[in-house]
């Protein structure tokens, strides 16, 4: 099998992997509410940073607005998930162009989420990085990592093509 033509398995089998993953991770959000809830919570609050003066006014100590944060983030994930499914689905029945569409809204969505919500806003903005017991930064990266290179691979010249070599779906 050339290259070429295993390209398109190849993405179906890492956009399948990333969709199991992340519907793994809202699955376990939903049925373990409190556990991820703790770790938004103290993000937000801030309390497990080195408490400096010129950061802590960015703190979020509202229980509401964390909660609200954490289900927002459970509702952005369980989308994403649905999204990649699809997509999978796309690529196990040959329509790849709308598979590689339908794969980049997911896996964007992934890297929104990891980079901008947890590495940017969570790591930066709410000092995660400072936090020996609530720093989530580098599940965010391979999360990140892993979304960005399945874009890559489902964009190579040849992904859209069939197996015989024709125009997929």
């Amino acid at each position: 099998m050339s290259a070429v033509r295993a390209l398109p398995i190849t993405a179906t089998l890492l956009t399948g992997t990333v969709a199991l993953y992340i519907t793994l991770v809202a699955f376990g959000n939903i049925t373990d509410f409190g556990t991820n809830q703790q770790f938004v919570q103290h993000v937000l609050a801030m309390d497990t940073t080195f408490k400096d003066d010129d950061l802590m006014w960015r703190a979020v100590e509202s229980e509401a607005l964390q909660n609200t944060a954490y289900v927002a983030i459970i509702v952005w994930e369980t989308v994403a998930a649905l999204v990649l499914i699809l997509g999978t689905v796309q690529w196990v029945r040959r329509d790849h162009v709308r598979a590689r569409r339908t794969s980049t809204a997911g896996l964007l969505m992934l890297m929104l989420l990891f980079g901008a919500g947890f590495l940017a806003i969570g790591g930066e903005w709410f000092a995660m990085w400072q936090s020996e017991d609530w720093n989530g930064l580098d599940a965010a990266m391979r999360v990140f990592l892993l979304s960005g290179v399945v874009l890559i691979v489902i964009h190579l010249p040849g992904v859209d093509r069939g197996p015989a070599g024709g125009e997929g779906g």
